[in-house]
């Protein structure tokens, strides 16, 4: 058996584990360990490789952005933010046709900007718009499908721990990366804007029209929402902006690390300010985090030993050649791995994906020709990927944000449910057309920046 027949096996193996409930992490790891002792042959050399891997693995500094991030994200859970954003949102935007569903939509841009995490951001979110949408008589259709298409906002608009991982996994700047994102996370909440827009007109009575409330209290409680804005602006402006005035020689205030820690300080004593994080919150959030990445981590690792495995049977060299010998345009090939992602969305999470996915088409698509430099196309792809997988929480029969928020509303039936994310599903997929085809929205920012 040829090596790329025994990783293709492999592959093959593992997925149908994964299908059968066996864990993510314990199907690449086991996976991986059995076929590299096939490679190799002798028991003590795996054991041996794997001693090495698992220091090489989490000896990384870069991975102690994740558990930082994600203690941010459960402080920001708790301090009560998200119930502020909507509220101003709504306060602004309400009187509008859809305009609440519209406030839904940027208060998950806004809570997902100090969040990272798409389930936090539709959980907490859908807490507290859902009940106040089905008050003020929206369709049930409409409430679910909003608020689960607003919640992948939250891997998309940067901090986020999809891209962190990607960026880990493929050698890439994360800061980059953030930056990035930032315009089609832009493009992804106007673009669910218009689709509410569109929606209510063409089922009028889905989206009523709340009253206008006076300037003076729009902006009591726009006030309210100035820590978001202060914790993204210095967390994002820390690790991305040009601060040789105040610190000459060095361009950025802080690593990305440096900045996921202030991050959570900063949203830690806000929610203490507000009383929402108290003691026992306090060590519900870090217990939380340390479940989550202790998850993440283990996945992570599954994967290394996984793509070990892979390295041994040279399989990425041979698809990569494979892939150059029968000539295909490169869009070609992009195009059917982002139907892959979509594919694989509708039974898998977004981290599976990425760890499964990247160590085989990555090296496809680094040896492409896209007239980018490598590291350009690099970020491209990855933010693709991140809108791809995006699409796939939201995609039935089992997208995980739908699930989430039909907990929330346990009464209303997943149909109805299936029925209201659709439109956004079908915006993503504009959206995903325009970056393909114009990559330079993607890349603008990172040119300017850097």
């Amino acid at each position: 058996m040829s090596g790329l027949e025994l990783a293709l096996s492999g592959f093959g193996l593992m997925l149908g584990a994964i299908f059968l409930r066996v864990p993510i992490g314990a199907a690449m790891f086991l996976t991986g360990f059995i076929g590299t002792w096939i490679v190799l042959g002798r028991p003590t050399a795996v054991l041996s490789q794997m001693k090495t891997l698992t220091y090489d693995t989490f000896s990384s500094y870069s991975l102690t952005i994740i558990p930082l991030f994600l203690l941010m994200g459960q402080f920001a859970t708790k301090s009560g933010m998200s119930a502020a954003l909507f509220n101003a949102a709504s306060d602004w935007l309400g009187h509008r046709k859809g305009g609440v569903a519209m406030a839904a939509v940027g208060a998950c841009a806004g809570f997902g900007a100090v969040c990272g995490s798409s389930l936090a951001t539709a959980s907490t979110m859908g807490q507290v718009a859902l009940p106040e949408m089905r008050k003020r008589g929206y369709s049930d259709a409409l409430s679910t499908g909003v608020l689960a298409a607003g919640g992948t906002l939250g891997i998309l608009i940067p901090p986020s721990v999809i891209l962190v991982i990607y960026a880990i996994l493929t050698e890439q700047n994360i800061v980059k990366m953030f930056i990035a994102a930032l315009v089609p996370g832009i493009l992804a909440a106007l673009g669910y804007m218009l689709t509410v827009a569109i929606y209510v007109r063409l089922k009028p009575g889905s989206g009523p029209v709340a009253e206008r409330k006076p300037v003076a209290e729009r902006f009591r409680t726009l006030a309210k929402i100035w820590p978001v804005v202060v914790i993204f602006g210095l967390v994002m402006g820390g690790i991305a902006g040009d601060w040789n005035w105040f610190r000459p020689g060095v361009q950025a205030l802080f690593t990305p690390t440096e900045g996921a820690a202030v991050g959570a300080v900063a949203t830690g004593i806000y929610g203490v300010m507000t009383g929402g994080l108290n003691w026992n919150s306090f060590l519900q959030s870090v217990l939380e985090a340390a479940q989550a990445s202790a998850m993440i981590f283990f996945i992570l690792f599954g994967a290394q030993v996984f793509n070990s495995f892979l390295a041994f049977t040279q399989a990425p060299q041979a698809l990569v050649e494979w892939v150059s010998m029968q000539g295909y345009a490169p869009m070609t090939v992009l195009i059917a791995m982002l139907c892959c992602y979509l594919v694989f969305g509708c039974v898998m999470d977004s981290l599976s994906m990425i760890l499964l996915t990247i160590p085989i088409f990555f090296p496809i698509i680094e040896a492409l020709d896209f007239g980018m430099s490598v590291e350009h196309t690099a970020i491209w792809f990855g933010i693709l990927t991140l809108i791809v997988v995006e699409v796939g929480l939201i995609t039935p029969p089992v997208g995980m944000n739908l699930f989430i928020i039909n907990q929330v509303g346990r009464d209303i039936p997943m149909a109805q449910t299936y029925r209201g994310v659709l439109p956004f599903v079908a915006s993503d997929l504009i959206r995903v057309a325009i970056l393909v085809s114009f990559p330079t929205i993607t890349l603008w920012l990172v040119g300017v920046m850097f």
